[in-house]
C-alpha cells in the first residue's frame, strides 16, 4: 500500500493506493477507483475491497473525501454530493499522471452512498470505462424518504447557515448514534441502523478518523441530490450492480434493481447475494469475496481488452 495525495482544486485529498504483489512501476495496470460510503474513511470498507482487488492483480485507490478524514477542507465533516463526485474526477486526474496506470483501463467501484456518487460521476466522467456498485444507494432519495419533514429541515438549514454567517459555531450532528447503548436509549429498533452502529462505532473496524459527525448544513445539498437522474441518457459504460438479497431500511436492494433497470447499456449484469444484508456487504468475507470475484471478472472483461 502506498500513501498518495492529489488535489480537488485547493483541497488536499489523501488516499491509499493498494497495489498487487510484485508491483512494478514499469508495467501498466488496470486501476479501480473506489467511492466509499457516507461517513466512512479509506481504512474501512474501501480498504476491505481494495485489498481484495489488489490480490487479484488490480491497482485500487481508496481515499478520504474532501472535508473528511485525513483530507483537507473547511468546514470539517461537510458531505456535499457535488464535491464527492468531483473528488472522483480528480482521482482520475491524478491516476493519468502515473506511469503504471493504463488510462484506457480505469474502472470505478461505488459502495453504499458511494455507489450513488459513482453513478453520478460516471455519467459525465467517461475516463471511467466500467462501473460496478455494491449495495448502492442514492443518498438524496434516502434522506428525503427518511426525514419526517423535508421542508422543515431545509428551513432549519437556512437558519443554521444564517447563524453561522453571523459567527455561530458550526452545528455537527451524529450520522448514527455513537454507541449501541445510545441507540437503545433512543428507542431505535431498526436492525440495519443497529448494524451500522455496531460496525462503525463498536467493531474492530471503528477508526479514529471517522468522526460520525455530519455538518448540519450538508442537508441542503444532500436533499437536492438525485444520483440516478439522467442515467438513461448518460450512463453508457458497462455496469455491474451487486445487491444483498435481504431487503431492509437502507433500500439497497430496490435501489440497485432500479439502477439496473434504468441503465441503457446492454453490457450490464446484476448479482444478488443471497442471505446478505446491507452491512453484511461491508466486511463479511463470505459475501464480500463473492462480490469481488464477480467484479474482478467484470473488470477483466471490459477493461483488459
Amino acid at each position: 500500500m502506498q500513501r498518495i495525495l492529489f488535489k480537488n482544486r485547493h483541497i488536499d485529498v489523501v488516499g491509499n493506493l493498494h497495489v498487487p504483489e510484485g508491483f512494478d512501476t514499469t508495467r501498466k495496470y488496470t486501476t479501480v477507483v473506489l467511492a466509499t460510503p457516507g461517513s466512512s474513511v479509506k481504512e474501512q470498507i474501501g480498504a476491505f475491497y481494495a485489498q481484495r482487488l489488489a490480490q487479484r492483480g488490480f491497482v485500487a485507490l481508496t481515499f478520504d473525501p474532501s472535508y473528511q478524514g485525513e483530507s483537507g477542507g473547511e468546514p470539517r465533516d461537510l458531505e456535499d454530493p457535488a464535491v464527492r463526485v468531483e473528488d472522483l474526477s480528480c482521482a482520475v486526474d491524478f491516476l493519468v499522471t502515473q506511469p503504471f496506470v493504463d488510462e484506457a483501463r480505469i474502472g470505478l467501484l461505488g459502495i453504499c452512498a458511494g455507489g450513488g456518487y459513482a453513478v453520478k460521476a460516471a455519467q459525465t466522467e467517461h475516463r471511467f470505462k466500467a462501473l460496478a456498485t455494491v449495495v448502492a444507494t442514492d443518498i438524496g432519495a434516502a434522506f428525503r424518504r427518511m426525514l419526517p419533514d423535508v421542508g422543515k429541515t431545509l428551513e432549519e438549514v437556512g437558519r443554521e447557515r444564517t447563524a453561522e454567517a453571523r459567527g455561530a459555531a458550526p452545528r455537527r450532528d451524529p450520522w448514527i448514534p455513537d454507541s449501541l447503548a445510545q441507540a437503545h436509549e433512543q428507542g431505535i429498533l431498526d436492525p440495519e441502523v443497529l448494524q451500522a452502529v455496531a460496525y462503525y462505532r463498536e467493531s474492530p473496524h471503528r477508526h479514529p478518523n471517522s468522526t460520525n459527525r455530519l455538518l448540519f448544513s450538508s442537508y441542503g445539498p444532500i436533499l437536492g441530490f438525485d444520483a440516478f437522474h439522467l442515467v438513461p441518457e448518460l450512463l453508457t459504460q458497462p455496469l455491474l450492480v451487486i445487491v444483498g438479497g435481504k431487503r431492509g431500511s437502507t433500500g439497497q436492494h430496490e435501489s440497485g434493481k432500479t439502477l439496473f433497470g434504468m441503465a441503457p447499456t446492454s453490457d450490464k449484469d446484476l448479482l444478488v447475494i443471497d442471505g446478505a444484508g446491507h452491512y453484511d456487504m461491508y466486511d463479511k468475507p463470505a459475501y464480500v469475496d463473492l462480490a469481488v470475484e464477480r467484479m474482478a471478472r467484470f473488470y477483466a472483461q471490459h477493461l483488459d481488452k
